[in-house]
């Protein structure tokens, strides 16, 4: 389809960690430091993120909506710390979810992941 573009694709896992559509961004799988703490698993998810966006031209500031994937969902105040910051009161909209993730490392390992969409205005 005219007018889409696909990047960071991952053929073996049958994803592309960036889709361009139109002035939207959508960007999946953004993840760091597994097997760390909660806290440095946030701020590699954060990395992360910003170092994809700063690849298409764009900054945190072009967030506008993101969800957080939580393997224990009462770390959300670690997650707000974090993002209070890193976004400097330019806060997207967001949603927290708790799930199991399906990751090499079980419990020990993936703790925290982050799906953005972002605008180009």
């Amino acid at each position: 389809m005219e007018g889409i573009k696909r990047s960071d694709v991952n053929e073996g896992w049958a994803h592309s960690g960036i889709v361009e559509a139109g002035n939207f961004v959508f960007m999946s799988y953004c993840v760091g430091n597994i097997g760390q703490s909660i806290e440095n698993q946030i701020n590699g998810a954060m990395d992360h993120l910003e170092n994809r966006l700063k690849s298409i031209g764009l900054t945190l500031e072009s967030v506008v909506k993101l969800d957080c994937l939580f393997r224990d969902v009462w770390n959300i105040p670690a997650m707000e710390k974090i993002f209070k910051e890193r976004f400097n009161g330019k806060y997207p909209a967001r949603k927290s979810i708790q799930t199991e993730f399906a990751h090499t490392g079980g419990q020990d390992g993936l703790l925290f992941q982050l799906d953005a969409i972002a605008f180009r205005g």
